[in-house]
C-alpha cells in the first residue's frame, strides 16, 4: 500500500510539473525591478572604461511561446544608465567638477527566449534593443544635458534567469541582464565612440496566460 501511494505521489508530482511548463501558442506577462550598474566605453575596441553609476530599473515584459523550450520575449523597462566620476565645465564659474551623468532611457528589447532544463525553469535570451532617451542631467550642478546626447541608442541584450512555481500560472524570477550598446551616445564626438553599457539583477513576477 505505501508503495502505490508513493507511486501514486510521484505520478502526481510529474503531471503537474508538466502542466506548469508553457507549449506553443501561450502567453507570459511579467513585471520587475532590479539593480543597475551602468558604465561607458571608449572606442571600438572599448580599451577604455569609465567608473559604473549604481541605480536602479524596473519594467514590464510579455513571451510569446513557439513551443516549451522556444519563445520570442519583449520588455518595455524604464532604464537609468550612465556613469560615475565624469566631467563637466561650469560656464558660470570657469571650473571643471567631477559628476556622475544620469541618463534615462525607455528600453525596448526584442529577444529569443531559450528555456532549458528538465522542467524548463531556467532561461537564456539574446536580441537587439532600442533605447529612447527620456531625460539626462549631472548631479553635481544639476543641469539638463539631453541636448549632447542621440536620442536613441542600439544595442545587444542578453540574459540567464530561473524561475520558480509560486501557484497555478504564476512564478517568481530572478536573473541576470546585461545590455551592450553599439552605437555613440553622443550627437557631436569628434573622438571615439563612446558607447552605453548596463547590467543588472532583477527580480520579479510572472503571469502565465494559456
Amino acid at each position: 500500500m505505501k508503495k502505490l501511494l508513493l507511486i501514486a505521489s510521484l505520478a502526481v508530482f510529474a503531471v503537474s510539473n508538466v502542466n506548469a511548463q508553457l507549449d506553443k501558442g501561450d502567453f507570459e506577462l511579467g513585471v520587475g525591478i532590479g539593480a543597475s550598474f551602468s558604465n561607458v566605453a571608449v572606442g571600438s575596441d572599448a580599451e577604455d572604461t569609465s567608473n559604473s553609476l549604481t541605480s536602479i530599473n524596473f519594467g514590464a515584459s510579455g513571451e510569446y511561446y513557439f513551443s516549451d523550450r522556444w519563445g520570442i520575449k519583449a520588455k518595455l523597462i524604464y532604464d537609468q544608465k550612465g556613469w560615475a566620476d565624469g566631467f563637466i565645465y561650469n560656464e558660470d564659474t570657469f571650473e571643471n567638477f567631477t559628476t556622475d551623468f544620469q541618463l534615462a532611457y525607455l528600453t525596448i528589447p526584442v529577444m529569443a527566449n531559450w528555456h532549458f532544463g528538465s522542467t524548463r525553469k531556467w532561461y537564456l535570451n539574446f536580441g537587439p534593443y532600442v533605447g529612447i532617451l527620456l531625460n539626462a542631467e549631472d548631479s553635481k550642478l544639476g543641469m539638463d544635458v539631453k541636448e549632447a546626447f542621440n536620442t536613441t541608442d542600439f544595442g545587444l541584450a542578453f540574459g540567464i534567469g530561473y524561475k520558480f512555481e509560486i501557484a497555478d500560472n504564476t512564478k517568481l524570477y530572478v536573473e541576470y541582464d546585461g545590455q551592450s550598446g553599439f552605437s555613440d551616445i553622443f550627437k557631436e564626438n569628434a573622438g571615439s565612440s563612446v558607447r552605453n553599457g548596463r547590467s543588472s539583477f532583477n527580480v520579479g513576477v510572472l503571469f502565465a496566460l494559456n
